[in-house]
């Protein structure tokens, strides 16, 4: 499994919106300029990240992005979830193992696929107990920025 820039920037995007938790909405383009990003590339990631609940937009010469929870109630899991889609190791993953869906026909009788399961269900754990506002309180001081630079 890799997590595309997609799921990085998100991160790495809504670290920022967790910066200034409370100020007010953000503009993408300091988003964009706070963490080396490509503007148009955020407004894309912005749509399903809204739509999820994570993050709000407001129109307006003051308008901008701004979370819709608080830091600690924004997981690095759901939003890698929400711009990436389920983690999977391994595309039989996607689908139960007999489901019409499957892809793999032997996904009932496969003797790794425990394995991949629960390679999934830890990297899964892991996301989940990670907080925008872990990341803020792991902040030691020094300009952070994410995977972008």
């Amino acid at each position: 499994m890799k997590i595309s820039t997609k799921g990085r920037y998100s991160v790495t995007a809504l670290y920022e919106l967790a910066q200034r938790y409370g100020e007010g909405p953000v503009s993408l383009k300091c988003v964009a300029q706070g963490q080396g990003l490509s503007e148009n590339y955020l407004e894309q990631l912005m749509v399903p990240l809204r739509r999820a609940g994570l993050v709000q937009s407001i129109r307006g010469a003051q308008g901008g992005y701004m979370l819709a929870k608080s830091p600690a109630e924004i997981t690095i899991g759901s939003i890698i979830t929400t711009v990436e889609g389920p983690i999977a190791v391994v595309d039989c993953l996607l689908a139960e193992a007999g489901a019409a869906e499957q892809m793999c026909d032997k996904a009932c009788a496969c003797v790794t696929r425990g394995i991949w399961e629960k390679v999934c269900d830890s990297i899964s754990q892991v996301l989940e107990s990670i907080t925008l506002q872990t990341l803020l309180d792991n902040d030691d001081g020094k300009e952070n920025i994410g995977c972008a630079r």
